[in-house]
């Protein structure tokens, strides 16, 4: 674009002198490559603007650990997304064209703490809720701890469950959306042959997106968590689940024998499989239909006029299984974990365990989550405590390895002592500030593997969770470093740390290997994973 000689003469406003030097990139001084190929774009940008708008930016170009890449790279978030999100930054204006768009760029606006932003986005949301997009809706506000889009889902979901598990959409929900539909006592079903078809689909679309057997009985129960033991087969009568669940492949021919002997017979000295529901309310609404003047009787009504003979399933070859894109084009997707009771937890913590940042004092949880299982928690015991002052910058680094293979998606360090913390604060009565962080895993040469620039508001005295842009594959027996730089003065507990911890059946040694980098590594307080 040629640039116009006094342009400023022209532009009364200064969302029209932003939106010129946005469009124009006159006076740019960074440059941002964003998302992934083949999609990825470089984008231009002034840090001045960039950094009066986010805490986030001014700490990437102005902090302790300014951003030295030119251009810097974004993996995380789509190119339109971040668009969206500069021209918001230069004139203050937003045009959400579209639900993806509006989950994207909610993403985007949370991870640049951008607030009005986000609230923005929440209420296209919220108006833009249909069927086919409640389930995926319920996770992006599950993600991003937003409870009123949640309850507002959940009932879309109940209340029109039937549409919402006809959508196409419903296979590449979340496993953790399914359980949650499932665990439901008020939907809008006719019978729950429509539930147990909604996870048998779910089920195989799942098994192809590993590679899968979908035909194969084991392989099917492999994907789908403890999701048979919220189905109420008692609720159905005999020929529904003999020609439906019956001869589906999740059930073996013991479970469907025992549960139709339950079915079947009152008193039945046949006990229900292991795990199974003994539930046999209804949770559907029934339905009354008439027939030349027949009504029929309620056991027959889930059915409508169908004929019982009618098939209940598609069959395998007839599915249309799409490939998984996630919630954001594959890198962030449900939050959805264990829940444990506070006697579990205490224990776990001491042996260093954890399933769910939901149980850690953390102030915040934010980023993706790896899909492929439960996230762990390889929390190290403080031995020692000591305390530190941050005046500027503050760094921390720790080497570690493993005795498996694991997947990485981020670390916890601490926040600062509310006790030890400025005098400001203490007359105030403060509970919470704004921490600003910036983390990165370097392999055993130095190579960095991935990295974020992090800022949430903080409570003192608590653990923060700080995700990477992107989870690295960590290979066993090799040496691996994880740093943290802290960009906001106050007094942090270094303490030190255990150097050997067990989690799960997972085995850390850390300050191994070339243990000279190691700076503060009492910081690094525990290391988030999955792995199988």
């Amino acid at each position: 674009m040629s640039l116009i000689c006094d342009w400023q003469t022209s532009k009364q406003k200064l969302s029209e002198r932003g939106q010129y030097l946005l469009e124009t990139g006159q006076w740019s001084d960074c440059k941002f490559i964003v998302g992934q190929e083949p999609q990825q774009q470089t984008l231009n940008g002034h840090k001045l603007f960039l950094a009066m708008s986010s805490p986030v930016f001014e700490a990437m170009f102005f902090g302790g650990m300014a951003e030295k890449n030119d251009p810097i790279p974004i993996k995380d978030v789509q190119p339109e997304a971040f668009k969206a999100l500069l021209e918001y930054i230069y004139t203050d204006k937003v045009e959400l064209g579209s639900f993806e768009l509006a989950c994207e760029l909610c993403y985007c606006a949370k991870k640049y703490m951008l607030p009005c932003l986000v609230e923005e986005c929440t209420k296209y949301l919220w108006s833009d809720l249909s069927p086919k997009k409640a389930c995926r809706a319920y996770e992006f506000a599950q993600l991003f701890e937003e409870p009123v889009l949640m309850d507002k889902c959940l009932q879309i979901i109940r209340t029109k469950t039937d549409e919402v598990l006809k959508e196409s959409s419903w296979e590449d929900v979340e496993l953790g959306t399914l359980l949650k539909v499932l665990e439901q006592d008020d939907l809008q079903i006719n019978s729950e042959i429509e539930l147990f078809t909604g996870v048998e689909r779910w089920a195989k679309a799942e098994c192809s997106r590993k590679s899968l057997d979908p035909t194969n009985g084991k392989s099917l129960k492999s994907v789908i968590g403890n999701a048979l033991s919220k189905i109420r087969f008692l609720s159905l009568i005999p020929q529904d689940f003999a020609e439906g669940p019956g001869m589906s492949p999740l059930l073996t021919k013991d479970e469907a024998f025992a549960i139709l002997m339950n079915i079947l017979c009152t008193g039945n000295k046949t006990p229900m499989p292991e795990g199974f529901c003994t539930n046999s309310n209804s949770r559907g609404k029934l339905v009354k239909t008439q027939t030349t003047n027949t009504v029929f009787p309620p056991v027959l009504s889930f059915i409508g006029v169908k004929s019982l003979k009618s098939p209940l399933f598609t069959p395998y070859g007839q599915l249309n299984i799409p490939v998984r894109t996630g919630l954001f084009n594959g890198d962030a997707v449900s939050s959805s974990t264990l829940r444990e009771t506070s006697p579990v937890l205490e224990e776990r913590h001491e042996l260093g365990i954890n399933k769910d940042s939901g149980n850690l004092p953390n102030s915040s949880s934010a980023g993706m989550v790896v899909r492929e299982g439960p996230k762990y928690y390889c929390l190290r015991t403080v031995v020692q405590q000591t305390d530190c002052l941050n005046t500027n910058v503050l760094d921390c680094s720790v080497t570690f390895s493993v005795d498996k293979n694991i997947c990485v998606v981020g670390v916890q360090v601490p926040t600062q002592i509310a006790a030890a913390s400025s005098f400001t604060h203490a007359i105030h009565g403060d509970t919470s500030y704004t921490e600003i962080l910036y983390a990165h895993l370097l392999d055993c040469d130095g190579t960095r593997l991935t990295y974020t620039h992090f800022t949430t508001k903080a409570n003192f005295g608590t653990l923060v969770e700080i995700t990477f842009n992107r989870p690295v594959y960590i290979q066993k027996h090799k040496v691996y470093r994880v740093g943290v730089v802290f960009n906001k003065a106050g007094w942090y507990p270094v303490g030190v740390c255990a150097q050997n911890m067990s989690c799960d059946s997972v085995f850390f040694s850390f300050g191994v290997g070339n243990s000279a980098h190691a700076i503060r590594d009492g910081l690094i307080r525990s290391i988030v994973f999955t792995y199988h």
